[in-house]
């Protein structure tokens, strides 16, 4: 069996960026570069509420004015527009009245983008424990892989939004792996090295002992990667402790410009007490996380090939 890989996913021709109101200043900054590094076409959606616009008939009675909303919305993403096109890209907007996850999603499957960027902010302490937010839901159901800049990215300007050091978080260790497929070809398209972690955790070190299960591990990692990205400057890296701490720990210890992860499905319990990988990653990442919602893993994965254990890697309030 191989993993399919779609090339749009690691080469896009069209970015969808959802503003949001203020707009995140950091995530349009990285949702441009990739844009112009691909050649792709940037487009800026907005989701608008019909509450922000209404009138007035001289009877004083007030209604809602559907025209005029739409027209305020587009013209309030029109200057990132005008942005984006001073700097080389080919750029459209469109807004939509409703629910900014539903609208968003359904933009992305009637106009068949290749990636969504979408940026993140650290919502309160209540905001962790009710519903989840725009970025998680879109994330759970995305058809296309989700790039995120969250709440502790750094910006990228300094460097030129250069992606030199890949890491990718390997949830099991398989011999087909969509995520390391798509992290192996964005290095190779990058010029980027590759480093593909895995953590131990303590029930899978039961018997053994923790050097030859770590030396045996990256060995396993190492023979993930695809033969035809041999040339790739690669290696494993096999860490035990607690999944989140260790991938945001050597993803700064490494200078990761982005980490790639599946982003499987949770546990109820994991949704509930926002304990999934994914959520802690995205929140403390100093660099943007780009994720592989379920439905793009399981277009990745042929049938038959067992699926990975999901157990906490997708849940809680992005």
């Amino acid at each position: 069996m191989t993993t399919t890989l779609k090339p749009q996913w690691t080469k896009p021709a069209t970015i969808l960026f959802p503003v949001e109101t203020p707009t995140n200043e950091r995530a349009f900054a990285f949702a441009l570069a990739q844009a112009k590094e691909s050649k792709a076409q940037l487009i800026l959606f907005h989701v608008y509420d019909l509450l922000v616009v209404s009138s007035s008939e001289t009877s004083g009675i007030r209604y809602y004015d559907y025209e005029a909303a739409r027209k305020e919305a587009m013209k309030s993403i029109e200057p990132l527009a005008d942005l984006a096109r001073t700097a080389g890209v080919e750029c459209r907007i469109a807004a939509r009245l409703g629910f900014p996850a539903e609208q968003i999603l359904t933009y992305a499957r009637e106009h068949a983008v290749d990636r969504i960027v979408m940026g993140t902010r650290s919502p309160g302490p209540l905001g962790k424990l009710l519903v989840g937010s725009v970025a998680e839901a879109v994330l759970r159901s995305a058809e296309v892989p989700v790039y995120v800049v969250g709440p502790n990215t750094v910006d990228g300007a300094y460097r030129r939004f250069a992606t030199r050091t890949i890491l990718c978080a390997v949830h099991s260790i398989a011999a087909h792996s969509p995520s390391v497929a798509l992290a192996a070809e964005t290095a190779l398209e990058r010029g980027a090295r590759l480093i593909l972690a895995h953590v131990i955790m303590p029930q899978e070190r039961r018997g053994q002992t923790p050097a030859r299960s770590a030396d045996r591990v990256e060995r396993e990692l190492e023979a993930m990667i695809p033969a035809e990205y041999a040339k790739l400057e690669s290696r494993g890296l096999a860490v035990f402790g607690d999944p989140a701490e260790e991938i945001l720990h050597h993803s700064r210890m490494l200078q990761a410009d982005l980490i790639v992860l599946g982003a499987h499905e949770a546990s109820a319990l994991a949704t509930v007490s926002r304990n999934g990988v994914a959520y802690k990653v995205i929140a403390g990442a100093e660099c943007p996380v780009l994720a592989l919602p379920p439905a793009v893993i399981a277009a990745g994965t042929h049938a038959g090939e067992p699926e990975p254990p999901a157990e906490i890697f997708l849940a809680g309030v992005f």
